[in-house]
């Protein structure tokens, strides 16, 4: 399949649907990237139906921030953010780079809404697509894990949809803060209240979790 977010999700489709052990529905649980790409596949593919979806790590408002960079205020940071910037943007790099379909600039939102191939478009930040929305809901559960001492993620709020504040690069707002939210651009509050989406917290590093964790956290959702 191809490098391309938009063209996986529908490989990842084109193989679910063929699989006749998936046709009465499936979990599905992904690993850091993989959370928001699964979630895609919940908003496009919804046959065979996804039952319950378990991110952990996934970055569902993306990333503006490089791995284990050291510090908000490192200077060495900031030049790698700008260069960043510059070009994934364009069309060729969205088109080629996994990692720029969810680099998100909160200091050129209207670059990112305009040019962002894949998160922009799965998190409605150009027009909402109701099937998308339609679809997210139709989940039994939506399982959020957030790593509370990750160094990979930034903003480590992302994992749970939070994100930083439009327009400058320091303080965040949590998914509840947000437009996304308070607009229910994806169903996300309507899931909150019927009590689908679950947060959940580990005290560790980037998908740095014990058998024993996950077993009393996550297995249960998977029975």
């Amino acid at each position: 399949c191809s490098s391309s977010s938009s063209s996986g999700v529908r490989c990842c489709w084109s193989t679910l649907a063929r699989d006749p052990r998936l046709q009465g529905g499936y979990n599905a649980m992904g690993f850091s990237q993989g959370g928001q790409f699964l979630r895609a596949v919940a908003q496009r593919c919804p046959s065979p139906p996804m039952k319950t979806l378990i991110s952990v790590g996934g970055q569902h408002q993306g990333v503006y921030g490089l791995p284990r960079c050291p510090g908000e205020n490192s200077t060495l940071c900031d030049m790698i953010r700008k260069l960043l910037n510059s070009g994934a943007y364009s069309d060729l790099v969205q088109k080629h780079l996994v990692q720029a379909q969810y680099w998100h600039d909160p200091l050129n939102d209207d670059l990112y809404r305009k040019h962002s191939l894949f998160l922009a478009d799965i998190n409605q930040e150009r027009v909402v697509n109701e099937t998308y929305k339609k679809n997210l809901q139709l989940l039994q559960r939506f399982v959020l894990v957030k790593f509370l001492r990750d160094s990979v993620v930034d903003p480590v709020d992302s994992e749970w949809f939070g994100f930083l504040k439009t327009g400058q690069a320091k303080e965040t707002e949590t998914l509840q803060e947000s437009a996304l939210y308070k607009e229910d651009r994806l169903g996300l509050a309507a899931m909150d209240a019927a009590g689908k989406l679950v947060f959940l917290s580990c005290d560790g590093d980037h998908l740095q979790f014990t058998r024993e964790w996950f077993k009393e956290k996550l297995l249960p959702f998977l029975q």
